[in-house]
């Protein structure tokens, strides 16, 4: 854990103040904010495959030629005030993307004299297709009206040996979009477009500015590793088993369910806290586990300098123990069963308070 440790101070380091200052100045940027969404919509995606997406908007059930659901997604603020980094999580069956053998390399020019032929197997398959994305922004009152089209040409790489076409693997995609409510459509196709297979979900980005009596946050979700790469990626990107924010490589704990011996690895940031006359954060995090209406675990009160909030969580219980050796306490794994995190925040500067709820499951 203390490598993790080390990774997220630079993380918080590096990005945590502009995130600040950049959400800070975006709350008095308003008409700004509002000309990025009222921006002309580019189109991306093709004609056949707008149609296809269409016919399942309404329901929320799109085409399953390439089967594909969206199980999961996650919002993080970014440096430029406008926009969230919003995540998507999908399982998308290996039948349906095409996977193969690459196109093997011509041999070179064979040698005077009889030769034998050397079978080689490919000890990877390939898969290569694309990935389309519409966001639909709702406003009350009104049809849901396109905000935004994304096309991404994908390409994924699978070891041959094991390789099981019934399996469903996860992968992600990131992309920005400003604040408000969204219907977003997935649509992964072949790439001759005959096959299509889309996925739809809601998204609500609040607006930071209004969180001026109280405190929010955004998506609370847990971490399984974290590691940095050597730059931040210019384009958008389809992932296999993480996401990128910033220039980390993040890999999740998106079912929520934890071994014994694992922690809690939680990562949020906090809307509506105010720095002080120095420019300083003052944030106090009270962590708690509960079984039902039980107290599990409790840990002390955690203080934070920055509205970017990491913290590893040992998922261990203080036990009493009375028997003939006499009374003592042992730290003991947390049981198997269905549990629920509570976090209430507060903002020792503005005195506003918050309160967020995570369930999770331990085998």
């Amino acid at each position: 854990m203390r490598v993790k440790s080390i990774i997220v101070s630079v993380l918080v380091a590096a990005i945590g103040c502009s995130l600040v200052m950049g959400l800070s100045a975006g709350q008095k940027d308003k008409p700004k904010e509002k000309a990025q969404v009222q921006e002309k919509a580019q189109v991306f995606i093709p004609p056949q495959v707008k149609t296809i997406i269409q016919e399942g908007l309404a329901a929320k059930q799109g085409r399953q030629d390439i089967p594909v659901s969206v199980f999961y997604s996650l919002y993080l603020p970014t440096r430029d005030a406008g926009n969230f980094h919003n995540v998507f999580f999908m399982k998308i069956k290996n039948s349906g993307l095409g996977f193969a053998p690459p196109t093997p390399t011509p041999p070179p020019a064979p040698k005077k004299g009889p030769q034998e032929a050397v079978p080689q197997e490919a000890a990877e398959l390939v898969a290569n297709f694309n990935v389309f994305l519409q966001f639909d922004k709702i406003e009350e009152g009104a049809e849901p009206k396109i905000a935004r089209e994304v096309y991404v040409p994908a390409t994924i790489q699978a070891p041959a040996t094991g390789f099981d076409p019934e399996k469903e693997d996860i992968y992600s995609l990131g992309y920005p979009m400003p604040f408000g409510r969204y219907l977003v459509a997935i649509a992964i196709t072949s790439l001759d477009l005959q096959k299509v297979g889309v996925a739809y979900t809601e998204i609500d980005l609040p607006d930071p500015a209004k969180f001026t009596k109280e405190l929010d946050t955004t998506t609370v979700f847990f971490i399984k590793q974290m590691d940095q790469m050597e730059g931040v990626e210019q384009r958008t990107f389809l992932h296999k088993d993480f996401f990128t924010y910033a220039n980390f490589k993040v890999v999740p704990n998106a079912e929520k369910v934890f071994n014994p011996g694992e922690n809690l690895d939680i990562f949020f940031y906090v809307f509506g806290a105010q720095p002080n006359e120095q420019q300083q954060y003052q944030v106090e995090v009270n962590f708690e586990v509960k079984k039902g209406e039980e107290f599990a675990i409790r840990w002390s009160t955690q203080s934070y300098p920055n509205p970017l909030i990491s913290q590893p969580l040992p998922l261990k219980q203080t036990v009493k123990i009375k028997d003939e050796k006499g009374e003592r306490t042992e730290q003991r794994d947390l049981p198997a069963g269905k549990y629920t995190l509570a976090i209430t925040i507060t903002d020792k500067v503005s005195g506003n308070k918050g309160v967020k709820t995570v369930d999770f499951e331990m085998k």
